[in-house]
């Protein structure tokens, strides 16, 4: 359970790379607009605002990551719990407020986690 545990985390991990990069460099672009279903000018317009919360995606996987890396077992899972469950959050207040879609995107592979997260320490 802890290599399901840790793959599932970084999964998590990687995804909110990715959010970053289309948050902060993409936002803009073609795909950044596909990606979010905004248009030119919501994009320009909103350019900033989307470019700080690519910054709180990255720091959510920098979270993941130090709780993947860090070498004390305990507060590793703590870690990895703590940042799982932000994400989880997260995703429900976005589904809420924003797409419902977020709730699969993100709230399922971090719930996910969080359970194998959980399993891995009991």
């Amino acid at each position: 359970m802890a290599i399901l545990s840790t793959i599932l985390v970084a999964i998590v991990a990687l995804e909110h790379v990715y959010i970053l990069i289309l948050e902060m460099f993409l936002w803009t672009t073609p795909r950044g607009q596909k990606a979010f279903g905004t248009t030119p000018q919501f994009a320009r317009d909103t350019k900033s605002l989307a470019a700080n919360q690519g910054l709180y995606n990255g720091f959510l996987a920098a979270g993941l990551a130090w709780g993947l890396f860090h070498p004390n077992d305990t507060f590793s899972y703590q870690l990895q719990l703590f940042f799982v469950l932000c994400v989880v959050v997260a995703a429900i207040y976005g589904g809420i407020t924003a797409k419902r879609s977020i709730l699969l995107m993100q709230g399922l592979p971090a719930l996910l986690a969080l359970l194998a997260v959980i399993a891995a320490h009991f």
